[in-house]
């Protein structure tokens, strides 16, 4: 009789546990200050393997969902996890569960972000997602149709690369860092040359020809062909063992959450600081070519054997001999036992992968022939 009324007391918290987590189902919103107010709509479900999951959107900023990888409700304390931008919400929910105050914490320091449940009638709109953009033809080649090629201003620090609509461009950036964007390259990678391939630095603009919005490797393309027009660039392909970076799955696994996102579509790789990188629809060769142009001074191949493309946030404090693809020189780290873990550390702990030092033969590019660019 004892062992029964143990069992029926346990059934009782269960099923407590589970109608919490049917009260916090549903659309909650709130305005979060973030230099501008930011309409923050989070909707709550039930997860179909039990527990919850969420979608968020930020409705300012556009109508794409966010799923949250985590929702977790202890007592009146709720945590939302969204992987793909590296943001966690922590709130109280009140007595009747109606509202939640809490702060946001994506980055740097937490913000104030407190949330009401909202009716059919108080929900706020969330706007459609952009329309997707015709792709160009898969067999198409393109060409520039339209390119610009000039010095940069010798304040510029850093460098950058962007694609908006059909529109790409560079800043700050060498030809040595074109070729190596261009043909996926360290730039330990290439060998010959004048000096002047890395210390003469170019904005470029470029639009290709034709139709429909080119793929990752049509936009390479459409470079590799610019360089050889307007640079001269002429060379051959070798062989040589370097120092690299093996890019490996570790022991306990893979922690990566899978994209939702265009599986033909272009990644998202985009510090938000030194030692921040949001990842969207990002394959593993995506992540060692950032790795490797941006972050690390030799070259990272990718052993994962993972197929598919990811969403996830690395975070990490970063030390001096790292973003010198950037150009950047990385500050002592402060004392702050608070900071983020070493690149290596936050690595394994946070995407469940390893950096592993080895010796391979990788591929290098000779320079036989270059020019400075012609005129516009």
């Amino acid at each position: 009789m004892k062992k029964l009324m143990l069992w029926i007391v346990a059934l009782v918290a269960l099923s407590g546990s589970a109608l919490d987590a049917q009260d916090i189902t549903g659309t909650w919103q709130g305005t979060l200050q973030a230099g501008r107010e930011l309409r923050i709509v989070i909707q709550i479900s039930n997860a179909d393997g039990g527990g919850l999951k969420a979608v968020m959107y930020s409705i300012d900023q556009g109508g794409q969902g966010l799923p949250a990888n985590a929702v977790t409700l202890q007592g009146s304390t709720i945590r939302i996890s969204v992987p793909g931008i590296g943001g966690t919400y922590e709130g109280t929910l009140n007595a009747d569960r109606t509202s939640a105050a809490g702060t946001w914490t994506q980055g740097s320091g937490p913000l104030p972000l407190n949330l009401k449940r909202a009716t059919s009638e108080t929900a706020w709109t969330i706007p459609a997602p952009p329309a997707r953009p015709t792709p160009m033809p898969a067999d198409a080649s393109p060409v520039s149709e339209v390119a610009t090629i000039k010095p940069s201003k010798p304040e510029t620090q850093g460098k950058g690369f962007a694609v908006r609509g059909r529109m790409f461009s560079t800043l700050n950036t060498s030809l040595g860092d074109l070729v190596t964007f261009a043909y996926g390259l360290h730039a330990r990678q290439i060998t010959g040359g004048p000096v002047w391939l890395e210390t003469e630095k170019y904005d470029l603009s470029a639009q290709p020809e034709g139709q429909g919005q080119p793929n990752e490797k049509q936009w390479k393309m459409m470079l590799q062909k610019l360089l050889a027009d307007r640079f001269k660039l002429a060379f051959h392909r070798d062989k040589k063992e370097l120092s690299v970076y093996a890019l490996v799955v570790g022991k306990t696994g893979s922690k990566l959450t899978k994209s939702e996102g265009d599986p033909n579509g272009l990644p998202g790789l985009f510090f938000r600081g030194l030692g921040v990188l949001p990842a969207r629809n990002a394959t593993m060769a995506d992540f060692a070519g950032v790795m490797q142009t941006a972050v690390l001074d030799r070259p990272v191949v990718d052993q994962t054997g993972l197929p598919g493309r990811y969403d996830f946030t690395l975070t990490w404090t970063p030390d001096e001999s790292q973003f010198g693809g950037l150009g950047i020189r990385v500050p002592p780290p402060a004392d702050d036992a608070a900071a983020p873990p070493g690149l290596f550390t936050a690595i394994q702990e946070q995407l469940g992968l390893k950096l592993e030092s080895a010796k391979a033969p990788v591929e290098v590019l000779v320079v036989d022939h270059v020019e400075k660019p012609s005129e516009n």
